[in-house]
């Protein structure tokens, strides 16, 4: 199981450090299986309990997961590493579709926001003192949370929506603590938890968002956060109807005490609207505990590391504290140049939306021609469920096509591929589903003879 290697320690603190020490030094490999918890108690002459606690420990630090009866394994990948790291190989005569990027030529031209940013900074330069948030982006953004019926609460402005995640969890979660998790969902999230010591609780998702009956098990198997993609969910493409909002409130109204974090990345980039979680039209928060984020990066460009997000007093004033303590703040000249985009474009760049929907639409279309169920409600990506992830990838990439296996995404929910569909040209969408439709039936033939 573990080759030569012998587990020492009679302490959980001590069995722990000795797999962890292993690991770093490359004696204990990736995947490998762990004892069973009575052998290892056996074998050291110590109390079951003893080993089950140690195991807590790896897994919270994550550094090994549990797969219930298949019992536990060194994790694929260290904490320390992501998901993006494994990546397919496009050869320069493929189609990429598997970077999940904007399109470059819808994004807007940089240099006259910029100027004028630049502007005010010498006329004005920005000195240590200086308030964190720029008081034109948050008077923009709390415009547009105001009117998409969020309440009045505080704000930050952060570098990116993972950055915000990032210091809400350090700030609000314990390492141990369980957060509810879209699944499939985006995978720097998904490897970001572990790097917390925190444990992930996969939610079930359709077209329409989170599934409530999903969230009331993960809820009510201990989470003390859940955190929900609003539009453009990474990687299917759900987007959150004001039903399935209702729904999903009615849930955590029975759970007041959960952190909820909305990201609504998807803000500028698709038609549909937006719906929170967080409050009916009453404007009541259901949560005790909530953010919504914004980000710049899908509609302006991914080197826009800037996102704005409201919430409760505690949740940002926690973050803005996390904040001074190591960045200070978000460039101001970043800040103002968003805010000169968001005025002059509002959330996106006109046409955007529409032909992000078009290129989606026209491959859901051609797929369905072939009785190939997919989805894409918004956003960039078409999410395609697949028998096997490997020989789809692989007999696509030899048709030109290059996508991003589900494994990526995926935590418990069933094999699939993402397509980034924000380059694709809707003619090309016919060659492509009919090339995936042939794909698909020798990986289905393949299957059945196994």
């Amino acid at each position: 199981m573990l080759g030569d290697y012998r587990i020492q320690g009679r302490r959980a603190t001590d069995i722990a450090a000795d797999v962890e020490r292993a690991v770093g030094s490359g004696e204990l490999e990736p995947g490998q299986a762990l004892p069973p918890l009575r052998d290892l108690a056996e074998e050291l002459g110590i109390n079951p309990n003893t080993v089950a606690a140690a195991y807590r420990l790896l897994r919270d630090r994550g550094v090994i997961e549990t797969a219930g009866r298949r019992g536990s394994r060194i994790r694929p990948r260290p904490v320390t590493s992501y998901r993006d790291q494994v990546r397919v190989h496009v050869p320069a005569d493929a189609r990429n579709l598997a970077a999940g990027n904007p399109d470059p030529r819808l994004l807007p031209a940089l240099g006259p926001a910029f100027a004028t940013a630049a502007a005010a900074a010498d006329r004005a330069p920005v000195l240590y003192g200086h308030p964190a948030a720029e008081p034109a982006l948050v008077a923009l953004a709390e415009a547009g949370f105001l009117a998409d019926g969020l309440p009045e609460a505080a704000f930050a402005v952060t570098a990116g929506a993972l950055d915000a995640i990032d210091r809400v969890l350090a700030t609000q979660l314990r390492p141990g603590d369980a957060v509810a998790v879209e699944d499939p969902g985006w995978g720097s999230l998904l490897d970001l938890l572990p790097a917390h010591g925190l444990r992930t609780l996969p939610v079930a998702l359709d077209d329409q968002g989170p599934r409530p009956e999903s969230v009331a098990a993960a809820l009510a198997a201990g989470a003390r956060a859940l955190i929900v993609t609003n539009r453009a969910q990474n990687p299917t493409g759900a987007a959150v109807t004001p039903a399935r909002a209702a729904a999903l409130r009615a849930v955590l109204a029975g759970h007041p005490e959960v952190l909820l974090l909305e990201d609504d990345h998807g803000h500028g980039i698709t038609e549909l609207p937006f719906a929170t979680l967080v409050c009916g039209p009453d404007r009541r928060p259901v949560a005790s505990r909530w953010v919504v984020i914004r980000s710049a990066a899908k509609a302006f460009g991914p080197d826009l590391r800037l996102a704005v997000l409201t919430g409760d007093e505690d949740t940002v004033g926690r973050l803005l504290g996390r904040q001074r303590l190591d960045t200070g703040w978000v460039s101001h000249l970043l800040q103002r140049a968003v805010a000169e985009l968001w005025r002059t474009h509002g959330a996106g760049p006109a046409g955007v939306a529409e032909a992000y929907r078009e290129r989606r639409q026209a491959l859901l279309t051609a797929l369905a021609g072939h009785g190939i169920a997919a989805h894409g409600d918004s956003g960039v990506n078409v999410w395609v469920a697949v028998p096997e992830e490997t020989a789809v990838v692989v007999g696509l990439l030899q048709r030109g096509w290059a996508v991003t296996p589900g494994a990526a995404f995926r935590v418990q929910s069933p094999p699939g591929i993402r397509i980034t569909v924000s380059r694709l040209d809707p003619v090309e969408a016919p060659r492509l589903a009919a090339d995936l439709a042939a794909v698909l039936g020798r990986a289905e033939a393949g299957a059945r003879q196994i």
